[in-house]
Order: structure tokens, then sequence, then C-alpha cells
């Protein structure tokens, strides 16, 4: 029996540890590629003493992911080596206000800049659509103020929850995850989160099924009128649709990672499942930013010119034989 229970402490220890190993490379990866992005845009700003809409959108879209990396993997140093400490009631306040406002920022810029490719590249002739598709920087500035105020709705019950459930304990100076009081609060936290999560997960999605149907339409009036296929309009609608399948699918890693932690509520103790669903979450801030370096002509560019530097770099250090 005991060493049953050596075993399962020693597997479990030994997922901990990959889990770990998993955030920090998660961590280090997607910084480089998000530090990549402002850098990049900020230097070509600097240049033409202008920027587009797409690239302003994706340098806040890259500095918002960066914080969102930082603070998840320091939230995450914090709970080891001050389990005590970062369990007080105003330090569970820093945390999750400074948590939900990143991500808040991350997720509806990135909901954004698919708002904005969407209207670059699908064509309708609904009268709505071409009115919108006119009007983009006023559509994607609207899109943003309906976000702060979606984000000012989910700090004020944010913080209605943390002072009903400080109230509640205000008897403790500390509040130990361990114990079963703060299962009273996470639960309301992680729905919260959850459903101001799914409003831009859904206008994702949308987009998403417009962008087929469009890309759908196009091919089938091309077909009518025994045209070549394979055009330019055609080109660049599969291109936008790669892009938005991997945006997707690390977008819905990323939403079912809160579910899971909503759904198993009653084991949020377990730290395991914890770091387990932060992993997959961190994934989608981490490696999209990759995507959107390949789906972009001067972000592409510029990073085969970093690649191919790096290379000549490295066969100039290499030691030459005798």
């Amino acid at each position: 029996m005991k060493n049953n229970r050596n075993i399962l402490f020693l597997f479990l220890f030994q997922i901990s540890v990959s889990l770990l190993i998993i955030l920090s490379v998660e961590f280090i990866i997607g910084n480089l590629g998000n530090g990549f992005i402002v850098l990049v845009n900020c230097v070509d700003w600097v240049k033409r003493r202008k920027i587009s809409l797409a690239d302003q959108i994706l340098t806040a879209l890259a500095l918002s992911r960066i914080g969102v990396l930082c603070l998840a993997f320091l939230n995450w140093w914090v709970s080891v080596l001050y389990p005590v400490q970062s369990r007080t009631g105003e330090s569970l306040k820093s945390i999750y206000f400074t948590w939900t406002t990143m991500n808040h920022f991350s997720i509806w810029l990135a909901t954004s800049l698919c708002i904005f490719y969407f209207l670059k590249i699908a064509n309708f002739s609904n009268s709505i659509f071409l009115y919108l598709k006119w009007r983009i920087e006023k559509v994607v500035s609207v899109t943003l103020l309906i976000s702060l105020f979606l984000l000012f709705l989910n700090i004020v019950l944010l913080n209605t929850y943390l002072d009903v459930w400080i109230d509640r304990y205000k008897g403790n100076r500390t509040f130990h995850y361990s114990s079963r009081n703060p299962s009273v609060f996470s639960p309301l936290f992680l729905f919260t989160n959850t459903m101001f999560t799914f409003i831009p997960f859904t206008v994702s999605v949308t987009t998403f099924l417009l962008l087929i149907f469009s890309l759908w339409k196009h091919l089938k009036k091309m077909q009518h009128n025994a045209r070549e296929l394979r055009d330019t309009s055609t080109t660049i609608h599969v291109k936008a649709l790669k892009n938005v399948i991997a945006f997707l699918l690390l977008y819905t890693t990323y939403f079912l990672s809160f579910l899971v932690k909503v759904w198993s509520s009653e084991l949020l103790d377990k730290s395991l499942i914890i770091s387990f669903c932060q992993t997959a979450g961190i994934a989608f801030p981490s490696g999209h930013s990759y995507v959107l370096i390949v789906g972009n002509s001067k972000l592409k560019k510029a990073c085969l010119s970093v690649l191919w530097w790096l290379r000549c770099r490295f066969k100039d250090v290499e030691p030459r034989g005798p």
C-alpha cells in the first residue's frame, strides 16, 4: 500500500515538473514571438512616421499578451514560493483584477483583428455589410468601446464577489486554497470570466463562418462565369481561413481550459488540475503570435531576415578544420 502511494506521488510529481517545463517554454516562446511583433511594428512606425490600423491592433495585442504571459508565470511562482502571503484578500484582489484586465484586452484585441480581416477580405452585396466595410476603423473603435463597458461590468461583478467572500471570512487574516472556504468564491470567478470570454469567442466564430460563406459564394460565382477557380480573391480567402482556423483551435483550447476549471470547481485545491488548465490556456497567447507572424507578409519577411542573419552568424562562429 505504501509503495503504491509512493509510486502515485512520484507519477504526479513528474507530471507537475513536466507541466512546469511546458509552461516555462510557452512563456519564453510567447514573449519572443509577441516581442518580435512589437519590435518590427515599432521600427516600421519610426521609419514611415505612420502605422496602419492592422499594425496598431497587432502591436497592442502583442503587448497585452506579453502582460498575460508574465502575469501567469509570476502568479505561478508567487503561489509556490509564498503560498500564505499570496492568499491574502488584498493580494487576491490585485491578482484577479490585473489578470482579468490583461486577459480581457488580449481576447478583445484578437477579436477586433478577426473583425478587421473579415471586413477587409469578405465580399457581400448586403448594404449593411458594405456600410461596415467602408467604415472599418469606426467598427473596430466601437467594438473596443463595447469591450471596455464589458470590462467595467466584469470588474464590478468580480469586486462584488470578492468583497462578499472576504467579509464572510474576514476573521481569518489569510485565505488558504487548501481549505474549503475559497471554493465558495472560485466557481463564481471562473463562471463570470467564462461568460465574458464566451462573448468575443462567439464573435470570432461568427466571423469565421461568414468568411467561409463568402468564399463559397465567390467560388460559386466563378464557376457560374466559367472562370479559373484559383484567382487572387480565392487565394486571399483561403489564406485568411487557414490563419483563422489556427486561431480558433488555440482559442477553443483556451476557452475549454476555463470550462474545465468551472466543471471541476470542487477539485480546485488540486494544484495539478490548475497547472494543467493554465498550461493549456497559455498556449493561446503564446502560440497565436507565430500564426500572426506567418500570416503577415511584413512580419514573415522580417522573421526570415532574422533567421537568415542568425544562420550566417552561426556559420561564422563554427570552428573550421585544419
